[in-house]
């Protein structure tokens, strides 16, 4: 037993237990040139059913304000893309190959359980959220406060799949579209600029440029500045900021900017003279938590996220993809007495590294025995009468938040 490994599913039930869900990851990769199919498993109660259908939709939700808004007419929500899917009974002409976990589940949960797929389109974003103000829970909230950018499956009992559903027989679960660090960093950043001043023959030259241009997050970020000036002029301070830039593409455009790590020195740069010098910063989540408007990494635990990584789209020009797309620059800004100010923008990626171990598998050793207590929220199933096939490691599907947001539903677990 030691040596197996167990696979972890995540799972969730309807509130009367006639339905279950179960999915082998939360976070679906997009590569670029594909995304990784959401593939799973419904187990039914066929008596309960009787005449009714099982059917399972895929929505991807672009959503203004929070949903107990909704009746006040201060939310908004636009359904980028919705994909249904009849599991049950199942169609002919529906039906695909199955992945290598949904044969596993077949056999493990036996014959009332049914196969299910979707493939996300690749115009879709990745999953984003807005930061709400720290004045704004359990408050009226006017629009953009919470923005979420989420895909979302959800399987339900009934007799059509446009009738009206019942939490009772439906099972929501919220699941992440992610990117990771490419394995090739671009080129280094680096910029320069010149500026001449009023009743001056002689300019004043800024080259500012980072040490790379992939970071990971929490990793410190070394900006390297170097002035020449050759103008009559002083050059009172020097100001470093990194920048997030969130453009909302919806019906039109909109851009919205905010600071998460800047740096104000009082280096002076007299006329005639040089400086060059390297400053640090490390944008992080941690220091930027009452920053309304600040674009988070879509969350799927009760637990904090990070900034939201950068968004990489294969195709610049596709005037198609919407939802959020998110970028860094790093500003740098020379103060200059009676002259205005001389600046630079740097742009880089912020990301996480591609895993490297598979997150639907761990040592079976880190699972308790049978006859240990287990956690409410882990559930291991007796494996000792089973091949490896039918080793897993069901978790319940909890909704991740940050701290002090409601969730948008409660969860509701047999």
């Amino acid at each position: 037993m030691g040596d197996k490994a167990g696979t972890r599913v995540f799972k969730k039930s309807s509130p009367n237990c006639k339905l279950t869900v179960y999915l082998g990851k939360r976070d679906f990769v997009d590569h670029l040139n594909h995304v990784d199919p959401v593939d799973g498993v419904l187990l039914i109660d066929p008596e309960y059913l009787k005449d009714r259908k099982v059917f399972v939709t895929l929505t991807c939700a672009f959503r203004y304000g929070r949903e107990d808004l909704d009746v006040l007419g201060l939310s908004f929500r636009k359904d980028l893309f919705i994909s249904s899917f009849q599991a049950f009974p199942p169609l002919p002409e529906e039906r695909k190959p199955l992945s290598r976990l949904q044969e596993r589940l077949l056999k493990k949960l036996g014959q009332n359980a049914y196969p299910f797929n979707f493939m996300i389109p690749q115009n879709l974003p990745c999953s984003v959220t807005l930061q709400p103000g720290p004045e704004d829970t359990g408050k009226v909230m006017t629009l953009v406060d919470f923005l979420i950018d989420q895909h979302i499956p959800k399987a339900f009992c009934a007799k059509t799949v446009d009738e009206k559903t019942h939490k009772r027989n439906s099972v929501r679960l919220v699941i992440r579209k992610v990117q990771y660090a490419p394995e090739k960093p671009g080129p280094q950043p680096m910029v320069e600029t010149t500026r001449s001043f009023l009743m001056s023959d002689r300019s004043l030259h800024l080259e500012a440029s980072l040490d790379k241009e992939l970071y990971y997050h929490g990793e410190p970020i070394s900006v390297n500045v170097h002035v020449t000036n050759n103008s009559t002029k002083t050059v009172k301070r020097v100001k470093i900021s990194v920048r997030q830039y969130a453009d909302i593409c919806l019906f039109s455009t909109a851009q919205y900017k905010c600071p998460v790590a800047q740096v104000e020195a009082d280096d002076q740069v007299s006329p005639s003279s040089t400086f060059c010098k390297v400053y640090t910063l490390t944008p992080t989540l941690s220091n930027n938590q009452e920053k309304r408007g600040l674009a988070l990494d879509g969350q799927l635990k009760h637990e904090d996220t990070n900034l939201a990584s950068s968004t990489i789209v294969k195709d610049v020009s596709n005037k198609e993809v919407l939802g959020i797309l998110v970028s860094y620059r790093v500003k740098v800004k020379l103060v200059v007495s009676r002259g205005g100010d001389v600046s630079v923008e740097l742009p880089f990626v912020l990301m996480h590294p591609k895993p490297s171990e598979q997150p639907n598998s761990r040592p079976q050793s880190a699972v308790p025995e049978s006859d240990v207590p287990v956690d409410a929220n882990l559930i291991e199933f007796e494996t000792n009468n089973f091949s490896q096939d039918d080793d897993f490691v069901f978790e319940d599907f909890a909704r991740l938040r940050l701290k002090g947001m409601k969730d948008e539903e409660d969860d509701h677990f047999c």
